[in-house]
């Protein structure tokens, strides 16, 4: 929604009052400002959020400029269209909406729509709210939606942990392995400085180098104990996928538990992270103090044990419990943090004094992105 350059600024502001108005704004404000592709942003605005205003009961305006009927445009042209107007950060949070709050029926029904879209952490998040409502097909296509998601969230944290959590690199030593993550670059610079071109103006590299890297001998324990509410969504996506990279790690040993008002112990789906999210079963009341307490009795190596709580920490059950349990694990030297989230934001809504109080038992409490959370456990093994 760029303004085109010839535009006095009054007009720009008209133009974009116009789009935000839609329909009712037709015929007062004329095709003020309209410029070419205004037309065609006008009709996929109106395409999905003309429907609030038919949600109301309001009646459509009849004729003037540019009016628009919303079955001018069929789902998928809807969305091949919106990809290439909008912004893609704003088609992404176009296209969840569509389903997450108007539940766009023609998107819902076929699977092939469905699989064109773009896979984000917001549609995986809208999807899984909806999916037991989904036929049999469409089950199949959210889990082909998710799965996308999953790898491409994997593949921009899987190198965070690698880095952190597979040893330290070893500078003294040389490895004869190529791995992007221990690549010396100032090593491979110095080396091969007498290979620079000046009439190229490039350093020519015929022998990278990389550092080695201090194996741990002994694994560590992380154990996810991840709230299944529906408020804590986001989290138990990233969540999920946290527990797939670090389980395919030989410097960790991970367990996860999901928790509402009861405790599922799903370690043995932790290297599937799109399974996990399959097998969540989001909303309900929340008893924390009950999955902790189901946690600790997985510890049998507290010193070298990182047990993290991912919650809002609104505690449905009387509070007693969960301090007790967190206070013996503290006095057993297990490494303690509650997340108030989990995900790229790590900006949480919880409840603040119990998280006080959770911390005077011994936990460090936070809001983590799953960069930070893999240099905490770095920090902790090391």
């Amino acid at each position: 929604m760029t303004a085109p350059p010839h535009l006095p600024a009054s007009e720009d502001a008209l133009r974009r009052w116009r789009l935000i108005l839609g329909r009712y704004a037709a015929r007062p404000m004329g095709g003020v400002g309209m410029q070419g592709e205004d037309w065609k942003l006008d009709q996929a605005l109106e395409y999905l959020y003309g429907r609030e205003y038919d949600g109301r009961g309001l009646a459509k305006p009849a004729g003037g400029p540019g009016s628009l009927d919303p079955t001018q445009l069929r789902a998928i042209d809807w969305l091949n269209r919106s990809r290439k107007l909008f912004p893609q950060e704003v088609f992404e949070r176009m296209q969840t909406q569509a389903i997450d709050r108007y539940q766009l029926t023609s998107l819902l029904n076929d699977p092939e729509v469905l699989r064109s879209m773009d896979a984000t952490p917001g549609l995986a998040k809208a999807l899984l709210g909806m999916r037991g409502r989904l036929s049999g097909q469409m089950r199949d296509a959210v889990r082909d939606v998710i799965r996308k998601t999953v790898d491409e969230i994997t593949r921009r944290l899987k190198s965070d942990f690698v880095n952190a959590l597979v040893g330290r690199r070893n500078r003294q030593r040389r490895s004869l392995v190529p791995n992007a993550q221990s690549f010396d670059a100032r090593a491979t610079i110095a080396a091969n400085l007498k290979n620079y071109s000046a009439e190229r103006g490039q350093l020519i590299i015929e022998r990278p180098l990389f550092n080695a890297r201090v194996k741990r001998n002994l694994p560590w324990d992380v154990v996810l104990c991840v709230d299944q509410s529906g408020s804590m969504m986001d989290s138990v996506i990233y969540s999920a996928v946290v527990a797939g990279i670090m389980s395919s790690l030989p410097a960790v040993r991970v367990k996860l538990v999901v928790f509402d008002t009861s405790v599922v112990d799903l370690t043995h789906l932790a290297h599937d992270p799109v399974e996990v999210l399959l097998t969540v079963q989001l909303g309900g009341g929340t008893d924390i103090g009950r999955a902790v307490r189901y946690c600790e009795s997985l510890i049998g190596n507290p010193q070298r044990t990182v047990f993290t709580l991912i919650s809002d920490f609104e505690e449905g059950a009387s509070p007693g419990p969960l301090l007790a349990a967190v206070q013996r694990m503290a006095q057993a030297r297990v490494k303690l943090l509650g997340l108030a989230a989990l995900d790229e934001s790590a900006n949480p809504v919880y409840d603040r004094q119990m998280a006080q109080r959770l911390a005077s038992q011994g936990m460090h409490v936070a809001a983590l992105t799953p960069t930070h959370f893999a240099q905490w456990l770095a920090e902790v093994m090391n």
